[in-house]
């Protein structure tokens, strides 16, 4: 609808008014109006019209924009009760107003019935100008305005909508106004939503042709007659909506979080920007950097500046400010002068240079850098690339690539461990453009001549280096710092810390970026301090080092992590003779965690004995964006004593601070950060929205101004805008400076004595039902259960993904290789409880995987958004899940309540009067059609063989082939006949007349000749697939039963499989002793034969036909003589048999429509059958195509078994087939034999395939058959292409057909199943009422046809049971006719094809069987679509099947990979079935593949399968139980 009420607009610049109407060229009109009348009749979308009609207007626009330049506003000046004209309108005589007119009733009166309802908040617009014009202007604006609003107006086939005027009029007008027009697009003021039929002045029309006005003052004047039709035509509308018949129920809505009136809100004061104190003057400050270092290279040249040390802890080398200053300054000047591309120098100031440099290499990277500054080239300092696929490396790239770098710098060491390419250059990583390696090592770089110097300049705002941050997508971007905010921020942490001129400070953080970046490397310069750099990998071997340093070097600062603190207090025992007393600032950098408290105070308690001083310990709160925030200062500077908050968990989720006391579980303990940084301002601004200041008890996003941030996200000019160019404003709009701020993402607020106090960060933040939660929180909750025990205290990471319009909070853990599962599921459980205590949220999934398989960020740690990469993908493995989305998942639509049903009278006058026909079609009439149908003189299909023996003995009927393709055997008409004689001899003594009589045979001429044997005898067949030799165990008690339910008395059969049925295999399978007499056929002597038998009258029983059904139900139908032939005629009408035509059939042949075809069909048309047994495509894939292309068949049919086999089997040989000749453009037809919905994505892929082959996209189609009638639909050669249709997924839920556009979310293709066969009727019926349904409705498929089966066979007396399946009459309309039920949902369409008799053809489109659907919340579900999306979920996914079990939806899925995938597949088959079905899965299953057993239809046995796990046999690799 919106895109509809936004294409208004330029509906009303194009709709050409009267005036215009006059000037445009009689064709244009004309083609308009064939564009209304296509709309109209639904021959082309509202939106293809707009668009066509757009393209015929456009050369026009300019002079229609002239002529109604005021035709926009003036839809705007009018008011209830007045007539407002404008000007434009005052010249054109009534001769165009009329012509418009014309035009605006053929649209009008035949308008289309696609609905659509503008929504505009207003009833009426209200402004007015020109009150006093004449009447007969009046009534002409009127006239041109209700024109105007018709050309607009479409009646509406949904509800009427609601009415929004608030008349009181409204009620007496109702009688004589019907609840009609809805108004698409027009422009603001006309009239939208009102039910009335008015004007767009707030006229209301009355019919004796007068114009009465709302507030009472008449106006005189005739209404034109064209107005008055218009009027009638609008008075008498379509479809008029019927709310009372028909409940529009499955719009299901999700439950949307009810907000709880009793949570927090903020209380206090409105906050007000809070400033640093000014940065102070100092003398002699070095105008920049690169200055800084000069002068001390030049004046302090001992002076040491670095201290690096090796993993022992031993210091490897102590650069100096002198070595810096001049290593700097030769690799600036060869960087400049030495690298050059064809005689153009490499790189030019400004460009980008990456910085490749490891963590236990300070030395080279401060060289580099300073080096870079010094060439005025911009450092991007990143990680040493690994491996190939290292986590986040290809994001590293896509930066790289943006930044356009070239030129990677690098050491001697770390360049020979890159990986490598076959030349032996360093190999190119995934995503990362092509760079030359240049090594910074003393040998590549030259002294600069004596009259070269770099270029010292003040510090400006050009780009001095590139910080990398990822983002909590896993995106990396580069943060652009200027050479000023460089300076600023040097100069702003050397006032806050008290740095002075030579201090030492040890350093444990990543010298590459962040505060080891700024504190270890640019302020040290600028102040002329001595770093000591701790390196990663010495704190991994000895968590203690950095200690000892601060101790032998008598350092007055460390700057570290709380997880560094954490680490040394493990390690503290063995050392004695520690000192901190020398430390008069412990800079902790991660203020922003929830433990970094907890690790101060225990730090503390160990180490005050050692000399640590409390107070110097200083959070401090920074970002990449906004640099240092806030920094606890050092005691000497006199602030306030640090502050502690306690705050209630609670109140956090809802971003409201709410103090609460320590003894609680449910609290967050949060030291303070300090003071703002000076020269900065700081304010806290509501997180999602505008951004308007917090209340003084809000916790909100940090923003900062000041001089010291980071510029720009680097060619990201979009999201820059939204987090450097920041505008705060206050709660009544007004921004709070002129300066942008930098958002932080941090999450905080500011406390007493302007303390700024951190509780989270943007990137961790979960938003779960409106509540927001901390993904640190979350992990420290996690830890704070036994946390040693099982997992990994540092490798846990806590994530949240959106599934089903929520976030979901998922927690992945390492595992230590100890822990047993059963220890393991014990730790989940209470993680699950204590999150669900404290957080009061339920986690989604907990997972657990082997020890050190997590992806690693660069400095230990987890790469979060990695792992969650990895989590969606399937690609995590884990040992361990537990999905819990029962508890969780709270927006599930409410279960649909049962409508009361609506009484049957009342059903149909609903549907007649809402236009919808009662859904009920049927084929040819087989008595009209008057065919020289010899076979019509005989009632029994036997003599029909006979006479075909006499009259043509040579006619050949059958051709069977072998796996080489080349003739197995045939049968002509007379060796058919001949061979049926012997059988009959050799049974007419032996049997009674009506005996049963089992047919064990292999597919082939054998098993078609004893058929017909025993119609000759008057025994009844019954067709058996015999056991295989492979697989007795399975396949012989089939056979065994069938044998016995059909009281054979006798068994036939060949040589072979006569020994089979007695052998010792046999035995363990079935009891042989109690087979009933077996004969083999294979030498049966030539007697004069007997005697054929007569049937006394057609409706005796011919043949029985046993099939297996999916739900695993052995069922037998009895197919009487007068149905046999009626089946056989129908058939051959429809696919045009006769005795010159050839048909393929590669089917099994022992039930149901392949039954017919093998069996039947030729005897009755004669044709001529090539048989192919379906079996014999295992060993020759092609064999069914050479076939079907080497006999040029025209018709051909198959089982989707055998499509899928050649699919699979021959997809990528099409080129060799093509080179054996091999051509389908003979097949007119393909028909897939089913009893199933189509399946659309094989047939599909089957006909794009093998289109190379010449196979026409149009051949393949459908059929449909089920137990109660094995054909019902069956495309044949005549009729109408198979149609394709979309529905609406969710409403079929509700038993509703809804049809929408091809990809539209939610859609469902179905095939139409082929055409209705001659003969026969079909009408959808309500499965419980038993009554007749509209077309719009998902009902059961009733079939009436002379060839319904006439019964179940069973021999358990269970008839009575099934009785209603074969004659069941509907409960209220036709109530005479007799119909069977099929036990099969569907639908009919009446579409827009004609078929062959000129009428409107109608599809039958079949849903699914009734038997197999799953009832859940309420609504009907089946299976294969929640298959079909479980399938999609994951690569490694082979196969699937779903039933229920206690209510528990079950889902069994074939694992085609290694197994530690199997656990991968839980959390998708979850989410996926979650997303796009709403449906909760209870247990997942997953298991080998072959596990799910398919039938010889290739159908799935579902209710097998459900027997098979609930009795534990499936051997499942893993089974996960949701919680």
């Amino acid at each position: 609808m919106a895109e509809r009420t936004s294409t208004g607009l330029l509906t009303m610049m194009l709709e050409p008014t009267p005036a215009v109407a006059m000037t445009l060229p009689a064709e244009v009109r004309e083609k308009l109006a064939e564009l209304e009348l296509e709309l109209s009749e639904g021959d082309i979308t509202q939106k293809g019209y707009e668009k066509k009609r757009g393209k015929l207007l456009a050369p026009y626009i300019p002079q229609i924009q002239d002529t109604s330049s005021a035709s926009e506003d003036e839809g705007s000046l009018r008011r209830q009760g007045r007539l407002a004209t404008s000007t434009p309108y005052q010249g054109h005589g009534h001769l165009a107003v009329e012509h418009w007119f014309n035009r605006v009733i053929q649209g009008s009166s035949t308008s289309s019935s696609a609905s659509s309802t503008s929504s505009h908040p207003g009833g009426r617009s209200v402004t007015t100008t020109n009150t006093t014009a004449h009447a007969a202007l009046n009534a002409n604006a009127a006239a041109t305005a209700l024109a105007d609003l018709m050309a607009h107006t479409q009646l509406d086939n949904h509800s009427a909508p609601p009415d929004v005027t608030g008349l009181s009029e409204r009620s007496s007008l109702h009688a004589e106004r019907p609840q009609v027009a809805s108004v698409r697009g027009v422009s603001r003021g006309y009239i939208h939503h009102t039910s009335v039929m008015e004007t767009a002045d707030g006229c209301e029309w009355r019919s004796e042709g007068s114009l009465s006005l709302m507030d009472g003052v008449p106006v005189n004047s005739r209404v034109s007659s064209k107005i008055q039709q218009l009027l009638n035509t609008l008075k008498r509308p379509k479809r008029p909506p019927l709310r009372e018949f028909f409940v529009d129920d499955f719009e299901e809505l999700l439950d949307v979080q009810q907000i709880d009136p009793n949570q927090p809100k903020p209380e206090g004061q409105h906050t007000s920007p809070l400033e640093g104190e000014p940065l102070g003057v100092v003398n002699n400050w070095p105008p920049s950097l690169p200055a800084a270092l000069q002068r001390w290279g030049t004046t302090q040249p001992k002076s040491p500046c670095l201290t690096a040390l090796d993993n022992a802890g031993k210091p490897v080398y102590t650069l100096t400010y002198g070595k810096l200053w001049t290593r700097s300054q030769k690799l600036a000047y060869t960087l400049l002068n030495k690298l050059s591309t064809r005689n153009e120098p490499l790189l030019m100031p400004g460009d980008r240079v990456a910085l490749v440099f490891p963590n236990n290499d300070p030395v080279m990277f401060m060289v580099a850098f300073y080096g870079c500054l010094l060439a005025e080239l911009v450092p991007v300092p990143i990680e040493v690339p690994l491996t190939r696929k290292d986590a986040g490396s290809q994001q590293i790239g896509f930066l790289l690539g943006s930044c356009g770098v070239t030129l990677a710098l690098t050491t001697d060491a770390c360049q020979k461990g890159l990986p490598k390419a076959q030349t032996g250059e360093v190999a190119t990583f995934k995503g990362w453009p092509r760079l030359l390696w240049f090594v910074t090592d003393g040998k590549h770089v030259v002294k600069p001549p004596k009259d070269w110097h770099p270029p010292i300049r003040e510090a400006s705002n050009a780009i001095a280096y590139i910080e990398y941050k990822t983002s909590k997508e896993g995106s990396t971007m580069g943060i652009t710092v200027s050479h000023s905010a460089m300076l600023a921020h040097c100069h702003a942490l050397t006032q806050a810390c008290g740095y002075t001129e030579a201090e030492t400070i040890t350093n444990v953080l990543d010298f590459k970026r962040e505060a080891g970046l700024w504190h270890g490397v640019l302020t040290s310069v600028m102040n002329r301090m001595h770093v000591i750099s701790i390196p990663y990998s010495l704190m991994k071997v000895n968590p203690l080092s950095w200690i000892q340093k601060v101790h032998t070097y008598k350092a007055r600062v460390a700057v570290v992590k709380s997880r560094d603190m954490h680490w040394s207090l493990l390690a503290q025992r063995d050392q004695r003779d520690i000192s901190l007393s020398s430390l008069r600032m412990l800079i902790v950098a991660d203020g922003a965690n929830p433990w970094s408290i907890s690790s101060c105070d225990a730090f503390l308690n160990v180490f005050q004995a050692r000399g640590l001083r409390p107070e110097v310990i200083c959070p401090c709160a920074s970002s990449s964006e906004a640099m240092t925030v806030a920094i606890r200062r050092p005691p000497e500077m006199g602030v306030p004593p640090p502050g502690k908050a306690v705050l209630s968990m609670g109140g956090l989720s809802h971003s409201v601070i709410r103090v609460d006391t320590e003894e609680k579980l449910s609290v967050l303990t949060v030291q303070d950060v300090g003071q703002v940084m000076p020269g900065a301002l700081v304010c806290v601004v509501r997180v999602e929205g505008t951004p308007y200041l917090c209340q003084t008890d809000e916790v909100g996003e940090i923003c900062v101004n000041s001089g010291s941030t980071g510029v720009a996200y680097y060619g990201l000019p979009g999201m820059t805008k939204n987090i450097f160019e920041t505008i705060p404003v206050t709660s009544s709009g007004i921004p709070v400076s002129d300066r942008p701020f930098t958002r932080t993402s941090l999450l905080g607020f500011v406390g007493p004595d302007s303390l700024v106090f951190v509780v989270g960060k943007m990137d961790g933040l979960m938003v779960v039902s409106g509540r927001r939660h901390n993904a640190d929180d979350v992990v420290a909750t996690a830890l704070a259960v036994e946390p040693m025990k099982f997992v990994y205290r540092g490798r846990i990471a806590v994530f949240s993904l959106s599934v089903l319009h929520d976030e979901r909070i998922v927690v992945v853990a390492e595992q230590r290789p100890d822990a047993s599962e059963e220890d393991s599921f014990q730790w989940m459980s209470r993680v699950l409880q204590a999150i669900d205590s404290i957080h009061q949220v339920g986690v989604y999934c907990l997972a657990l995987v082997p020890a050190n398989t997590l992806p690693k960020a660069p400095l230990g740690g987890i790469h979060i958004s990695e792992t969650k990469q990895r989590f969606l993908e399937g690609a995590l493995h884990p040992c361990n899940v537990l999905m819990c989305p029962h508890t969780c998942v709270t927006n599930l639509p409410k279960p649909r309540q049962k409508q009361p049903e609506v009484g049957p009278a009342s059903m149909i006058v609903g549907n007649l009067v809402a236009g919808k026909r009662i859904a009920q079609a049927c084929g040819r009439d087989v008595a009209q059609l008057e065919d020289n149908d010899q076979a019509r003189k005989f009632l029994y299909i036997q003599d029909v063989l006979q006479w075909r023996a006499q009259a043509t003995p040579d006619h050949p009927l059958f051709l069977v082939l072998n796996a080489k393709g080349t003739v197995a055997s045939t049968a002509s008409c007379l060796q058919l006949h001949k061979r049926a004689e012997r059988v009959a001899t050799a049974l007419m003594g032996r049997l009674n007349t009506g005996d049963h009589v089992a047919l064990v045979y292999p597919p082939g001429i054998d098993l078609i000749a004893t058929f017909y044997g025993c119609l000759y005898a008057g025994c009844v067949p019954v067709t058996v697939r015999p056991p295989h030799p492979q697989n007795l165990a399975t396949t012989l008690p089939t056979v065994k039963m069938i044998v016995e339910v059909s009281k054979s008395v006798c068994i036939l059969t060949t040589q072979a499989i006569m020994k089979l049925l007695k052998s010792k295999e046999a035995a363990a399978a079935v009891d042989t002793k109690s087979w009933p007499m077996v004969l083999d056929t294979d030498d049966l002597p030539r007697k004069k034969s007997p005697q054929m038998y007569k049937p006394p009258t057609p409706e005796m029983l011919a043949y029985l036909d046993f099939s297996v059904s999916t739900t695993g139900i052995l069922a037998g139908v009895k197919m009487s003589h007068a149905a046999t032939s009626a089946l056989c005629r129908s058939i051959k009408l429809q696919c045009e048999l006769y005795p010159s035509r050839q048909i393929a059939i590669c089917l099994d042949p022992y039930c149901g429509l392949g039954f017919a075809l093998w069996c039947l069909c030729s005897v009755y048309s004669g044709h001529q059958s090539i048989l192919v047994p379906p079996l014999e495509l295992e060993s020759n894939a092609s064999l069914w195509l050479a076939a079907v292309s080497q006999y040029k068949v025209r018709v051909t049919f198959c089982s989707y078994s055998v499509m899928e086999m050649c699919t699979k089997g021959l997809g990528s040989q099409t080129e060799a087939l093509r080179l054996r000749n091999v051509n389908l453009s003979c097949v007119r037809t393909c028909m897939v034999v089913a009893e199933e919905r189509p399946r659309i994505a094989l047939t599909q892929s089957f006909s794009k395939i093998f289109k190379d082959l010449g196979l026409s996209s149009r051949a393949v189609s459908t059929t449909f058959g089920c137990r109660v009638n094995v054909a019902i639909c069956l495309q044949g050669t005549a009729g109408p292409d198979p149609t394709t249709v979309y529905v609406d997924m969710r409403a079929l839920r509700h038993d509703r057909v809804r049809l929408v556009e091809r990809g539209s979310p939610h859609s469902l293709p179905l095939m139409e199943s082929g055409k209705i066969l001659p003969g026969v009727k079909v009408i959808i019926a309500n499965t419980e009422t038993k009554g007749p349904l509209g077309d719009s409705h998902l009902g059961e498929v009733w079939v009436s046809s002379p060839h319904n089966a006439t019964g179940y066979y069973t021999v358990y007396g269970e008839e009575a049971l099934h009785a209603d399946h074969f004659n069941t009459k509907l409960s209220f309309g036709d109530t005479q006719t007799v119909w069977a039920r099929t036990g099969y949902l569907g639908f009919l369409r009446r579409t827009d094809l004609t078929d062959a008799s000129g009428e409107r053809h109608d599809a039958l489109y079949v849903v699914g069987s009734l038997d197999e659907t799953l009832e859940l919340r309420g609504m009907r579900y089946h299976p294969i679509d929640i298959e079909t999306s479980v399938i999609r979920s994951h690569k490694s996914i082979a196969e699937c099947a779903v039933f229920t079990w206690t209510n528990l939806l079950v889902v069994v899925v074939e694992l085609e990979g290694s197994e530690q995938e199997a656990l991968d597949l839980v959390a998708l088959v979850t989410n996926v079935v979650l997303e796009e079905h709403y449906l909760i899965v209870g247990v997942v299953v997953v298991v080998d593949p072959g596990v799910i057993p398919i039938n010889s239809r290739g159908e799935k046995q579902r209710m097998h399968l459900r027997d098979g796990f609930l009795a534990d046999q499936l051997d499942p690799i893993y089974v996960a139980y949701n919680m």
